[in-house]
């Protein structure tokens, strides 16, 4: 069984006019999802916000205590970076953390077998003490690290297909060993990280791997870096959960990237992570929304990885 996580708050976090980062986003998946029969039983689990301890397992209290300010006292974006925020964007974010807490759970209970969290704001570039991009808390890392401490995991592997590198991502678990970061991205795009020479270092050294596509490439690009540099290492890494950091941006109708991915592409990838969990971690297997900025691309994507997960 597929949960599907998803809430009208998330659309309430506002990035003002002509912003990529759109409510109109999750609109668009939802919308495919509700009018398909084939996801007939897919459950959407209710869930609560996270509480301020679990932004702490990744991110520091000053940092999120500037989120909280800045967003209480009107800003209209964080005084970290380039962060748009609105009246809303504090709740909608510890709801999006609360997503992925909530789907953690019932995975390892074995409640639903994978999910899929369509959230928003995204948040592979938010590092320990700044939001980036389009990000304020980092979902994914702090999903990772609930997982660690709460049920006693020892090694999790996050992949990230968003044609952006995670950057806050892999800052986070630069120097941990129990944390495997795997990304493919576009070269030379934002934010200027993500080079094959970044692998980790002290505890973390050999437990980072970064894949870099020239512009153009496709779908036959991205699958044969998962093919001929991912799963080589996990044959000794072998993870005991498989999140994935799931971007849409490299597809070739994306107005923010640089290659050529197809919605039959995503599937393919969805089919071979899917396999990867099956062979290591029990199935157990978690997807939330990073970027992925034309709405039909989008939606199609999207509904592909669902076909394929089923």
């Amino acid at each position: 069984m597929i949960g599907v996580y998803f809430s009208e708050e998330f659309l309430k976090h506002d990035t003002g006019f002509n912003h990529p980062e759109k409510p109109e986003r999750l609109q668009a998946i939802i919308d495919v999802i509700q009018n398909s029969p084939r996801f007939s039983d897919f459950v959407f689990p209710d869930f609560l916000p996270a509480l301020k301890e679990d932004l702490l397992l990744v991110h520091t209290s000053e940092y999120v205590e500037i989120v909280e300010s800045a967003v209480r006292d009107g800003y209209q974006q964080l005084p970290t970076g380039d962060t748009v925020i609105s009246k809303h964007s504090w709740a909608v974010a510890l709801l999006a953390v609360g997503a992925l807490k909530n789907a953690c759970e019932k995975i390892m209970v074995q409640e639903i077998s994978s999910a899929f969290c369509l959230v928003r704001p995204p948040g592979h570039h938010a590092s320990a003490n700044r939001g980036m991009g389009f990000c304020i808390f980092n979902n994914i890392a702090i999903c990772a690290r609930y997982l660690l401490k709460k049920f006693l995991l020892k090694k999790i592997l996050i992949v990230d297909f968003d044609v952006h590198h995670g950057n806050g991502t892999q800052d986070i678990f630069y120097e941990d060993s129990s944390v495997f970061y795997f990304s493919v991205h576009g070269k030379n795009m934002y934010p200027g990280t993500g080079l094959p020479t970044e692998i980790g270092c002290n505890d973390g050294k050999g437990y980072t791997l970064n894949v870099e596509l020239k512009s153009g490439s496709s779908d036959a690009h991205v699958l044969s870096a998962l093919q001929n540099n991912l799963l080589p290492a996990m044959k000794m890494f072998q993870p005991e959960f498989i999140l994935v950091s799931a971007g849409f941006d490299g597809h070739k109708e994306d107005p923010l990237g640089n290659l050529s991915y197809s919605a039959e592409g995503y599937g393919q990838l969805a089919h071979e992570l899917a396999l990867l969990a099956k062979q290591y971690a029990k199935g157990r297997l978690l997807f939330t929304l990073e970027g992925g900025y034309h709405l039909d691309a989008l939606a199609t994507s999207v509904e592909k990885i669902l076909e394929k997960i089923l």
